[in-house]
Formats: C-alpha cells, sequence, structure tokens
C-alpha cells in the first residue's frame, strides 16, 4: 500500500461516514432514478421486476422496501467523488449498474433453482420461468437506456464498459454451470470464474463512476482494479455464506450452496487440499442422492476441515488489500477514500 493511501486511511477516518450510513446515502440517490427507469417497462415485465426489487408483492401491493445492499451504486457514487467529481452526476452509472445486477441475480435464480431471495420467494417461483427470464432481459436492456440517455460525453464508452462487464459476467456464469457436470474443477478455474462472474461488474461499477466523475483515464483504470479486487473478494465471502450463513440474517437457506453441490471457491479449495477430509467431501460431491440436513452439515465441517474456510477468508483479505493499493493509485479525495475504504471493510467481513 503507497504511504499516499495509507495515511488517508488511516488519519481522517473522523471524516468518512459508516457503511450503513454511506449505503443509505447511495440509495436515496439512486432509488428514485432505478424506479423512474423501472415504470417505463411495460406492465407484463415490469410486475416481476418490481416485485424481484422488493417494491411490491406478488399482488402488485407496493410493501416495504426489501431490496438489499445495493453496494455496486454506492461504489459508482463514491467512485465519482473520488476522482472529484459529484455524485449526482454518476447516478445514471449506478442504475446502469444495479439494473444489471438484478437481470443476473433473476436469471440466476432460475438457472440455480434457487427458492428464496432477501427472505422471500424468488421471482421465478412466484411468477414463473419465462416471466422471470423475460423481466431480467428487459432490465438489461433497460441499463443500456440509461446510459444512452444520460447525455454524458462518454456515455457510448460507457455502455460499451458495461457491455463488456455483462459479457464477463456471462461468462463467469457459463463456467460456473460447466463446474456441477465436470468431477474435477482446479481453484484456478474457478477464481478466473469469480473473477469474471463478480468482479467484472463491479469493476464496472467503479469504472463507470470515474468516468462519469470525470475522471482521467489512469484514475478510471485504477478504479476499476480498485473494484475488481473487491469483486474476488465479495465472491469469497458470498461463498463462504453459501456454506456458514445464517438464514435468518442472508435470506437464503442454510447449506444451500452444499444443497446443490455448487462447486464454490472454498470448496474446490478443499476438494483439491489432497487431506482425508478431501477425499471424503469428494465422495459426497460424487453422490447423487439429496443430502439431508446431517449429511449437510458433516459437508461443511468437511471443506473447514480441508482448509476451505480459512483459505477464502485469507484471501478476501488479500484482496482487500490489495483492492486498496489500487485505490491510493487514483489519488481518490480523502473523505471519498476513507468511504471507499469503509466499503472494502464491509464487503470482506459481511454477514450477509
Amino acid at each position: 500500500m503507497t504511504a499516499e493511501m495509507s495515511s488517508r486511511t488511516t488519519e481522517p477516518l473522523a471524516a468518512g461516514r459508516p457503511a450503513g450510513e454511506v449505503l443509505a446515502w447511495s440509495r436515496s440517490l439512486v432509488l428514485p432514478a432505478l424506479r423512474k427507469a423501472v415504470d417505463q417497462l411495460p406492465p407484463s415485465v415490469r410486475v416481476v421486476a418490481e416485485y424481484h426489487h422488493g417494491w411490491r408483492d406478488e399482488y402488485g401491493n407496493p410493501v416495504l422496501e426489501n431490496g438489499g445492499k445495493a453496494i455496486r451504486p454506492a461504489l459508482a457514487l463514491l467512485a465519482a467523488e473520488a476522482v472529484g467529481g459529484t455524485a449526482s452526476a454518476a447516478v445514471p452509472a449506478a442504475v446502469a449498474v444495479e439494473l444489471i445486477h438484478n437481470f443476473s441475480l433473476l436469471h440466476d435464480d432460475v438457472m440455480d433453482r434457487d427458492t428464496t431471495r432477501r427472505h422471500r420467494a424468488t421471482a421465478w417461483t412466484v411468477f414463473g420461468v419465462n416471466a422471470a427470464i423475460l423481466a431480467g432481459d428487459a432490465l438489461q436492456a433497460l441499463a443500456v437506456d440509461v446510459l444512452a440517455a444520460s447525455g454524458h460525453p462518454r456515455a457510448l464508452e460507457a455502455i460499451r464498459t458495461l457491455g463488456d462487464a455483462t459479457v464477463e459476467l456471462l461468462e463467469g456464469q457459463a463456467l460456473d454451470l460447466d463446474f456441477e457436470t465436470r468431477s474435477e474443477v482446479a481453484v484456478s478455474e474457478v477464481e478466473r470464474m469469480a473473477r469474471a462472474k463478480t468482479g467484472a461488474l463491479l469493476g464496472a461499477s467503479t469504472a463507470l463512476g470515474a468516468l462519469y466523475g470525470d475522471g482521467t483515464d489512469e484514475q478510471i483504470e485504477a478504479m476499476r482494479s480498485y473494484g475488481t479486487e473487491l469483486g474476488l473478494a465479495f465472491q469469497h465471502v458470498d461463498d463462504l455464506l453459501g456454506i456458514w450463513g445464517d438464514l435468518a440474517v442472508t435470506g437464503k437457506a442454510a447449506h444451500s450452496d452444499l444443497v446443490n453441490r455448487k462447486k464454490s471457491l472454498p470448496v474446490v479449495y478443499a476438494l483439491s487440499a489432497g487431506v482425508p477430509a478431501s477425499g471424503e467431501l469428494g465422495e459426497l460431491y460424487s453422490g447423487s442422492q439429496e443430502m439431508d440436513a446431517e449429511t449437510l452439515a458433516r459437508a461443511a465441517a468437511l471443506v473447514a476441515a480441508a482448509g476451505g474456510r480459512a483459505w477464502s477468508q485469507a484471501q478476501a483479505d488479500e484482496l482487500h488489500t490489495r483492492a486498496l493499493v489500487h485505490l491510493g493509485e487514483a489519488s481518490p479525495s480523502a473523505r471519498a477514500a476513507v468511504e471507499l475504504g469503509t466499503l472494502a471493510q464491509l464487503v470482506t467481513h459481511r454477514d450477509h
């Protein structure tokens, strides 16, 4: 970490808001524009999108919002401020990345057959597979429209940046699905998958924020690298929560990744560790019968015994450090640097 970055992340901590306040501030700026964008969709897909975002129930009645953490929009807004721009100028970028994120969630839930998200039934279980897929498609198209209509002189570049990240995300999902059909997957392969599936969109979030903040090309690339490293850290923690997360906190069933025999980062590390626990875990993963609660608990214990849990957390911590180095390379403004550091800490030490 550079001396400049170190001084910015240790001395002026009092100048930065806590993570919860940063996320609330971000939502207050982004949510009205996000709702306005979704409201442009035809009713057939809008009803599914509004349900998925947590704005309405399955009957179309307004409900208390439960739209997730919205970390990507917050990163976009702070990236704009970090390079000397304003958060308000980056709202189109923040809305676009949130739309792409939710497009991917709608499709992922279908492909993974997940039945719960954010403490409620997933959209496909309520409206059907076809409706969920179409709603996801609509959100992807809407994200491009938001950037195109932003009026920013580099809007075309922004669209290409978001498009490239979306293609990477899709490649990551394709690899993830491919792993389900293979008996052996290398740690390097699953890391490459996670960097594409999660790192690419977080990297695009910070790059787009810096672009809409009128940062230099060097600042935009530094912010992209910060987001990409943070994205891989995010996936490590997400995979840990997919095994050991608390249903009451995460909104997803306990051991959800193990139920699907998902080859997540800690699982693949554990399978390839070459210790006795690796072999027993491999036998469980090679079976075809549904694992009961006792077997799932045993599988989780084996992942930990083979070192998967400790390795993933250590990797998340290392990626967190590397992300902050890249943040320093962008010569960020002091307050934005502190708050981006706060979000990085949240990403790598969250419980949901």
